[in-house]
């Protein structure tokens, strides 16, 4: 059973909001949010609520470095309480879009999966992204181990696009990350978001 969206999801979506003109989209960080997730769909409420959840483990600092990591222009941590309390100010933001509204599904199938399975693979392709600062990194691969695979690795592509041009893939790099995609059951426009990158053999 495919996802519910061909496309990014998640947190790594929220991460996607914070581009350059953002501040258009709403006068707070939360704001932007909240804009979205009035907009969308259940499941993708549940997803952002589930991802912000896992997340919610990791120590502010390590926070701070995936959001920023995952965003063009993430707003400065101290206009948003930290990487902890925006964590949380995201979930709470799923909660108030989810009451307001009829009842509401759990995730299930492919929606429910963190890719236990991909651990390895995943964190060995964090580490030979090696033009990624080494703190991103680290917090990429703490994510993977405490969090889910499934959700670092979403944030691993968000951040290569994030660090372009100085991010670069091989055509293997690039094929393994297709492989670890079909493993995970996302769209086809999840991974293919870094098809860019891959340099010309």
């Amino acid at each position: 059973m495919a996802r519910f969206d061909p496309f990014d999801f998640g947190v790594t979506n929220v991460m996607g909001l914070f581009h350059q003109d953002w501040i258009y989209d709403g006068d707070t960080a939360a704001d932007v949010v909240a804009k979205y997730l009035a907009q969308s769909q259940d499941e993708e409420v549940l997803a952002v609520r589930r991802d912000a959840r896992l997340l919610a483990v990791l120590s502010s600092a390590t926070l701070e470095v995936l959001w920023e990591a995952g965003s063009q222009y993430m707003p400065a941590f101290h206009l948003v309480g930290g990487g902890a309390e925006w964590t949380r100010t995201v979930v709470g933001l799923c909660d108030a879009r989810l009451s307001a509204g009829a009842e509401v599904h759990a995730l299930t199938g492919a929606d429910a999966e963190e890719g236990a399975a991909c651990l390895d693979a995943v964190v060995a392709e964090i580490e030979a992204v090696r033009l990624l600062p080494a703190e991103v990194r680290s917090a990429l691969t703490e994510c993977a181990r405490r969090c889910s695979p499934d959700l670092a690795f979403r944030v691993l592509l968000r951040a290569m696009r994030c660090a372009s041009p100085e991010v670069s893939l091989t055509p293997a790099q690039y094929a393994r990350m297709e492989a670890i995609g079909s493993a995970l059951q996302y769209g086809e426009f999840v991974v293919d978001t870094v098809e860019y990158l891959v340099e010309e053999a």
